[in-house]
């Protein structure tokens, strides 16, 4: 665990009050609901996540200021007992339970920790006008999302800025993730135009089960302008991408408007970011698959990006 802990200090900056920094993360945590109050759960328990998975995920999660949450589901015992962990100073905000089959009975959700962020007043779900479902073209969504986008409004230091978070379908085939994706970039884009207006910051992150970088849907992600930063481009995802494939399966994103001469860029500066990488840390004593791993921790890898804050 002292490893872990070290190794999370070499990757992730440190929390600063002075020349403030607002760290900012999104993971989808696979199926995170019950848990096994076990330090290691057997063959024969489930589910697999366990106190020693539990504990990783946590560790993970106290570096950031806040971090979006996909895949938490109806059961909130994996949830609760990592609030407890994390301590009073934490808080949370979450939406109600995905109905029907291809919302998976999902939640989504941010954890933040309240010594350094506070909530500047605005949460919503975004829904479709109905307008704009009555577009006919082939590739436009027909339909309100599957899981609703949820944005939640926060204030760090001197700067308000406010998360955008979705997990996009995932569907039979990649075609069927397009509208979602179109629809999200087209709604932020304009939204950014307004939020700037008030000197807010717009960031849009989560799970967009995008394929691969430069692919049809990751066209339809960035068309509206959205950017993620460099340090982001290669790096992997999904425990099932190897780094020299990192930019398959690339489906977690955080993005925001930063073109110089864009009404809707951001107004805090970029300072570092990266994922955090786990499969090899923990559970080497079971030797386990990857397949294995997904389900104790999970399939996917936290991204995360630094901002400095004026005071």
């Amino acid at each position: 665990m002292r490893d872990f802990r070290e190794k999370l200090d070499q990757i992730v900056s440190p929390k600063r009050d002075t020349s403030r920094n607002l760290l900012i993360g999104t993971w989808n945590l696979k199926a995170f609901a019950s848990l096994t109050e076990r330090w290691t759960a057997r063959s024969e328990d489930s589910p697999k996540r366990d106190w020693r998975g539990l504990w990783a995920i946590t560790e993970i999660i106290s570096r950031f200021d806040v971090i979006a949450l996909q895949e938490a589901k109806g059961d909130l015992k994996a949830l609760r007992s990592l609030l407890k962990t994390l301590g009073r100073d934490w808080q949370f905000l979450m939406t109600d339970v995905t109905r029907g089959d291809a919302g998976n009975g999902e939640r989504l959700a941010f954890l933040f920790d309240a010594r350094r962020v506070s909530l500047s007043g605005l949460a919503c779900e975004l829904v479709v006008p109905d307008e704009q479902l009555q577009n006919i073209a082939p590739d436009a969504l027909q339909r309100q999302f599957v899981r609703t986008p949820y944005a939640v409004g926060f204030k760090s230091g001197s700067e308000t800025f406010v998360l955008v978070t979705m997990h996009v379908i995932y569907g039979d085939k990649p075609k069927e993730r397009y509208p979602e994706i179109k629809a999200i970039a087209d709604w932020m884009s304009e939204w950014a135009l307004q939020t700037t207006e008030w000197e807010q910051n717009l960031i849009l992150l989560g799970d967009f089960n995008i394929d691969r970088h430069g692919s049809d849907l990751w066209q339809a992600f960035a068309s509206s302008g959205l950017t993620i930063p460099s340090f982001l481009d290669d790096v992997p995802r999904s425990i099932f991408a190897s780094k020299a494939h990192s930019r398959e399966k690339y489906y977690d994103q955080i993005a925001w408007f930063e073109t110089t001469s864009d009404d809707r860029r951001l107004n805090m500066n970029i300072l570092n970011g990266g994922y955090i990488e786990f499969v090899d840390q923990f559970y080497t004593d079971l030797n386990l698959t990857k397949s294995q791993l997904q389900h104790r921790i999970s399939d996917h890898y936290p991204l995360w990006v630094e901002f400095e804050c004026r005071e």
